[in-house]
This record gives structure tokens, sequence and C-alpha cells, in this order.
């Protein structure tokens, strides 16, 4: 079925779940008072948030190591360069400059090993655990693989996130021989690591009882040999104990011939940055500065996110303005996510937006159209439309014009304040300024209604919404059939998916399925939740068995669970853990008579399976499998 058929399909579907109580003429929003008055003079942080006809303009030469290697091609020319202007290069500096050439595999590698032979330069495992995330690509696994035998041959060993994540990647890409090669060299590392075997004892110490004057005799009596990597192995295996791993980290600065460094220094930062050892966290970066040391961006990305994660806003913040303080300043798209995490809150907290916004163009730098879009975000989620508004409009004199995103964050706002024809108006006024609205803006809108429980007005949008040419994909279609479950009309629904899947090829989630499948069992509708499971298993979605050997076993029939087999597997037959939850199931229920009819409709296999014997066994079914 074609395109145009498959929409008037759609819409008819629509229609028939209108209520009557919406004429078919009634347009969208009637008599809609504009979202905000006339623009106001004032900018939109007054005291504080810098002019954007008054920017500082920086000078865009290579005039440093960073910029000297992003701008030219690896090259004899460029070695010469930079042996000449940095014969010495940090750690820090490393970490930035390959973070920054993370997409460039080949010429992360040419820098690397560049550096790495430079006279009083000495790599850490933190650099090497960077070089292989770089190198995992399928266009450098040989880089991968040389680079992984020079880290072994050095003495340093891949940690377990690093392992994970390397792991993950490659089995995404179906790479079955890297995945096993990976896996042998990892456990062959840790067999062969004494320094693991050495770790792991004084870990055991540590975690024994509290920090005393015992804990430090039984340390000083192994006779470490301390080193950074060392150090970094004990850290990594205290993590989840930050109080301890500090006392490790200062007992360590205080034994003969061994001082940290900027290595070591980050290595304990990541540790205490969590949000139970906060406090720990802010007195060991006064340490790290106190000693002369950085931060590496590395460190503050993965702290950054922890802290975003874990809803840590304020400390998200400050740790930001503490880089950008810092030579190593993190990057625009760190601003951006920084900015759209604040603005995930219900109420997001102005402050924390302006105090990024402006240190990051304390800074010299200007404001991208992301960034505008990431204030604007937080003003309309806040419910502060003037403001926003006046976003908007420094936004235009610095060149840039509102497009779908800028929109659609003044349709969630408006949404989310109930004021729903508002939202709708901003549609109309989209198309009248040439942006034509997109199933993203689209999708807010009608997710905007169903949350207010506008049901009938959310269906209107959709329909108007299809007439303009936009075509339902999955994430609308979750949005639909939910808000269509949260009203009970769960037929309706059930209609609707059925119809995208079928005649406009639409995908669905598998959340999609598996709430929809829940929903008709509940009411009793097994055959088309029995449909549904076989539309999963057609787009190879994981089956959702669970809620149907609960129902079979309670209301259904022997010839129910029958079909509910032939429904699970792509094969001619499901796995026996498929039957035997349905046998357990009816036993649970006392149904024994349906499981021994059951059982005799079974496959031979199954009937001999040793563990369905055993349950039958149990029963007193013993005869049912003779």
């Amino acid at each position: 079925m074609n395109r145009a058929k498959a929409t008037l399909t759609s819409l008819r579907i629509i229609n028939s779940l209108l209520s009557s109580r919406i004429p078919a003429t009634r347009p969208l929003a009637t008599q809609v008072t504009r979202f905000s008055h006339s623009l106001s003079n004032q900018c939109f942080y007054n005291s504080h948030f810098l002019s954007t006809y008054q920017k500082l303009f920086f000078s865009s030469k290579p005039d440093s190591v960073v910029e000297l290697v992003l701008a030219e091609d690896w090259s004899d020319e460029l070695v010469r360069e930079l042996e000449k202007s940095y014969p010495a290069l940090t750690h820090e500096t490393v970490v930035y400059i390959l973070k920054k050439l993370d997409r460039d595999p080949e010429k992360a590698s040419d820098f690397f090993n560049w550096v790495s032979e430079k006279t009083g330069f000495r790599p850490s495992s933190s650099l090497y655990s960077i070089m292989l995330r770089i190198l995992v690509n399928k266009e450098s696994m040989k880089q991968f693989w040389i680079m992984l035998r020079k880290m072994k041959e050095k003495g340093f060993y891949v940690d377990e996130d690093t392992y994970a994540t390397i792991l993950g990647q490659l089995k995404n890409w179906k790479l079955a021989s890297d995945v096993a090669a990976l896996s042998h060299f990892y456990n062959r590392m840790l067999e062969e690591n004494a320094m693991d075997n050495v770790a792991k004892k004084v870990v055991n110490i540590v975690l024994q009882t509290e920090w005393n004057v015992e804990v430090e005799n039984g340390l000083g009596e192994l006779k470490i040999v301390l080193s950074d990597n060392f150090v970094l192995r004990v850290l990594k295996e205290l993590r989840n104990f930050p109080s301890k791993a500090l006392k490790f980290f200062h007992w360590a600065g205080r034994c003969n011939g061994f001082e940290h460094d900027t290595v070591t220094y980050n290595g304990i930062a990541r540790v205490v940055g969590r949000d139970d050892s906060i406090e720990l966290f802010w007195g060991v970066v006064e340490e790290l500065k106190s000693a002369g040391h950085e931060m590496d961006i590395d460190t503050y990305i993965k702290i950054s996110r922890q802290f975003q994660k874990n809803k840590m806003m304020v400390d998200a913040v400050k740790l930001y303005e503490f880089m950008m303080d810092g030579p190593f300043k993190p990057s625009v798209q760190d601003c951006y996510v920084l900015l759209r995490s604040i603005s995930a809150f219900e109420n997001p907290d102005l402050d924390l937006v302006f105090r990024v916004a402006k240190k990051y163009e304390s800074t010299g730098n200007t404001l991208s159209k992301a960034l505008y879009d990431g204030v604007h975000r937080s003003l309309t989620s806040a419910g502060r439309f003037d403001e926003a508004e006046n976003v908007v409009k420094v936004m235009r004199n610095a060149g840039y014009e509102p497009d779908n995103i800028t929109y659609s964050q003044v349709v969630f706002g408006l949404c989310k304040a109930r004021r729903l024809e508002d939202a709708c108006k901003v549609l109309d006024e989209m198309e009248a300024q040439g942006c034509l609205p997109d199933l993203k803006t689209w999708t807010i809108l009608i997710h905007g209604h169903f949350a207010a429980n506008e049901v009938d007005k959310a269906l209107v949008c959709v329909a108007k919404m299809m007439e303009n040419g936009c075509d339902v994909d999955a994430d609308l279609l979750d949005v639909l059939v939910n808000g269509l479950l949260s009203e009970k009309r769960i037929d309706g629904a059930y209609e609707f998916l059925v119809e995208m899947v079928n005649k406009a090829h639409v995908r669905p989630w598998q959340a999609t399925h598996k709430n929809m499948i829940t929903k008709l069992l509940s009411i009793r509708k097994l055959e088309e939740a029995l449909n549904l499971l076989r539309l999963m298993k057609k787009q190879n979605l994981p089956p959702f068995s669970e809620p149907f050997v609960q129902y079979i076993s309670k209301f259904g029939t022997v010839e129910d669970a029958a079909e509910f087999f032939k429904a699970l597997s792509v094969k001619e037959y499901p796995s026996s853990t498929a039957y035997l939850h349905i046998f357990k199931a009816f036993f649970k229920e006392g149904r024994h008579s349906e499981a021994k009819d059951l059982l005799f409709k079974c496959p031979h296999h199954i009937r001999k399976h040793g563990d369905i014997g055993k349950l039958f066994g149990s029963a007193g079914n013993s005869n049912a499998t003779s």
C-alpha cells in the first residue's frame, strides 16, 4: 500500500477514535493570544550576561600545541615544529590533545607514538586506555592490537572499565574473532600480572578495619614498590570505598621514594567524585591545585557525567567553572550537554544556567546556536516565556534564526504550563516565518495534549500533522499508544498500532508492544495479544512471554497454551524453558489436569525432558511422561 493510502487509513482510524464532542471543522486553536507580548529592551540576563555586540574576539592562529596538531596533517615537518616549539609536554596536555583527536585514530596514534618516545615523558595507564578507546574502530583494529601489545610490554594493564567498554563495541560490530582475542588477552593479563596480586593484598588490608597504625604497619610489611601504575590499580579496587581510597592515597604520598603526580591526583579525583564523598572530592581538587597539577579533560568528562547522572547539578556547574578557569577548557559540546542536563529538571535552576553561559562567554567565546538553545530551553521549561523571547531576539542579532529546535522548546514549555492553545498557535507562527514544523515538534505538541488528558485534541493534531506530510514514527507511535491507553481506549490503541505496523510499516519500540500486550491481557484479549507477539517475532524483537504465562495459567486453555508456543518461537518449537514456565504456572494455580493434557500435546523431546519429567513426578504425575 502506498503512502497516500496508508495515510488515509490512519486518518480513518483517528476519526473513529475522536469523540463526537469535537466538531470536525473546529480549528486547532481559536482566538489565541500571543504566548508573549512585545519584546523587552532588557537583555535576558541583564546584569551579568555579556552583550552579543560586545564580544572579545581572539586570534585563531595555531599558537598552542593543541591548535598546531589539530591544524596540520601529520608529517615530518609537523614533528620538527613540535620538537622545536614544545620540547616538553605535560600529561594533561597529552590527554587534552588525544581527546581532541578521538575521531582521527591515525593522527592520534602518530601523536601518541611521537610523544611516548620523547625524553622525560612517561605514558600512564590512563593514556593507554584513552588510546585503546580511540583505536577500537573497524578501520584501525591493526593499530589497536599493536597498542595493546605495547601497553603490556611497558608493564601497564587494561582496567576493567576500559575492557568492558571495548568488548561491548566489538560485540556490537559482531567482530567475533576480536571479541575472543580480547577476552583471552585480558584473562591472561590478569593471571600473569604479579602487581595485581600485590594490589589485592593491599586492598584486603585496607578494607579489613578502619584506617589506623596497624593498617599502615601491615602495608609497610608488604615492602611495596610504589608507582603511578600500582597506585591507580589499588585506587580502582577501592573505588566503592572513597574515604579508604583517600587514606591509602595520602599514605602512599608519605612513603619514601614516591611522590604523587598529575596521574595519581586525577586517579583519586575519579574515585571520590561521587555523591557520597563530595566533600572529599573538593578537598582533593584543592590539593591538586596546591601541588601545581591540573585536572585532565578525560577526568573532568567522567566526573561531570557522573554528577549530571546523579543530579548533582550545583557541583557539576562548580566543576565546569573550575575547568574553564584552567588551561584545559571543556568543549562547546560539554557546555551544551551541561545546559541540557539542567533544563531536564522539572523546575530548572536558572541561576545555574546563567552561571554556565556567563563562564563560557567570560573566556572570550561567543555563544553558538546550540548554546542559545540551551539557555532558551531552561527558560521555556520554567515558564519564563518573555525572557525566552528576549533570548531569541539576542540570538537573531547574533545571526542565528530560530528553527524547529527553538520553536519546539517553546511548544514544550507551553504544553507543560497547560497552555495548549498557545502551543498550537506556535506552529501557525512557525509556518508564517517559513519554518515548517517537523515530526519532533508535532510529537512534543501531541504528547503535551495527552499529558493534559486532552486525548481528542491530540488526535486532531495527529490528523493535521499527517495532512501536512509528516508520517508517524516509533517515538510518536509510542506517545499515541500510551496516550490512548491512559484513557482506557485499549481497542483503539491496538487497532492504530497494528495499522501503523501493517500499512504504514512503522517499526514500534519493544516497550510499545510490551505495554499494549499487558493492557490487552488485562481485558482478556488474548488473540490480539498473541497477534502482537507474532509481530514482535517478525521484527526480530525479543519475545515478551511473562504476562502470557501468568494469563494462560489463570484463564487460558490448553489450546491457548499451544497457540502461545507457536507465536513465541521462530523455530518449529520454542525452548524447553518456555514449556517449563507454563507447566510450573499451571501447577501453581492448581490446574494439574490442564498441565497433563498440555504435556500429551507436546513434542516427544519435551515429554522426555529431564526437568519436565521431574516436575510432573514431584506433582504426583509420574505416569504422564510414559
